[in-house]
């Protein structure tokens, strides 16, 4: 079932639920400038076969709302956003599982609004806190030095986005999922061309909106709520994460209180279908036993 949610004033995110009505509610958080869609239904049917899921359109994406030249945000608006959604859907607490953005605007949701989480997953992101990572042998890096983003991304991410028709558009995002889903497994071209393809379809263009790599990150950390908050939390690290590399989940597991941590072999920064079912796996094996 699609919907339509009033975000904010002039703010309407597009928003879907999938699954028993009745079923506890989890809601899906997408990473920057990436559509709802960017949850492959494969993946979602996975989870909808316990849950009430819910993906959603973040502003200046699909078919939300795209006026950040008019009227731009902060990030942390994105976060008030998924509550919005949650509201509009009749969801007083819900499991939240967010990727890269995403794992960030859900540690936004964990450290500020408690009460409206069951659980958390959070994978392909950051410690939104300023608490060093403790290694193995017990040496401390600040989060600042931790493992960089892979610089074939920094090199791609630097170059203008050219106005492309959607076919040609649709190719310049698979040669970027390319890098994004690492070096362990094979790479499934067809299976992220036809995503693409899909969410073109959905947004109804190929553009693409830079709105969050120019949104303010101001009064994102949450060194202190994190550490103190009770809301089970599971963090799944992505061994081939050319974005986040592993020490980055390790690190998230430190810093929020009671977090546990696991692994899906061979996942990157990406949800191609060899990793649908252990990552489905791990997050019904902690949204059921919460």
């Amino acid at each position: 079932m699609e919907h339509t949610v009033e975000a904010a004033p002039g703010i309407r995110l597009w928003a879907e639920e999938r699954g028993d009505p009745g079923a506890p509610p989890l809601l899906l958080v997408m990473g920057a400038q990436a559509s709802g869609l960017g949850w492959p239904d494969a993946l979602v049917d996975l989870l909808a076969a316990h849950h009430r899921v819910i993906r959603y359109d973040h502003r200046d994406t699909g078919r939300s709302t795209w006026a950040f030249d008019e009227r731009p945000y902060p990030l942390t608006a994105l976060a008030d956003d998924a509550l919005a959604v949650l509201d509009a859907l009749g969801a007083a607490r819900a499991h939240v599982v967010g990727m890269s953005l995403g794992g960030m605007l859900a540690q936004l949701l964990l450290a500020d609004h408690p009460a409206r989480l069951r659980s958390a997953t959070l994978f392909g992101t950051a410690a939104l806190s300023g608490t060093p990572y403790r290694r193995p042998d017990g040496t401390r890096t600040p989060p600042e030095d931790l493992p960089g983003i892979d610089p074939r991304l920094l090199e791609l991410w630097s170059r203008p986005v050219p106005d492309l028709d959607a076919g040609a558009e649709a190719e310049r995002r698979v040669a970027h999922w390319r890098i994004l889903a690492g070096d362990r497994l094979p790479f499934d071209a067809a299976h992220h061309r036809a995503e693409e393809r899909r969410i073109i379809a959905h947004t109804g263009h190929p553009r693409v909106s830079t709105a969050h790599a120019r949104a303010s990150t101001s009064g994102m950390d949450r060194t202190e709520q994190l550490a103190r908050t009770a809301v089970p939390t599971l963090v799944i690290c992505a061994p081939a994460d050319p974005v986040f590399p592993p020490p980055h989940a390790g690190h998230l597991a430190q810093v929020i209180r009671g977090a546990r941590l696991t692994t899906v072999p061979g996942m990157g920064h990406a949800l191609p279908p060899r990793v649908h079912a252990p990552l489905a796996a791990a997050i019904l094996a902690h949204t059921t036993a919460h």
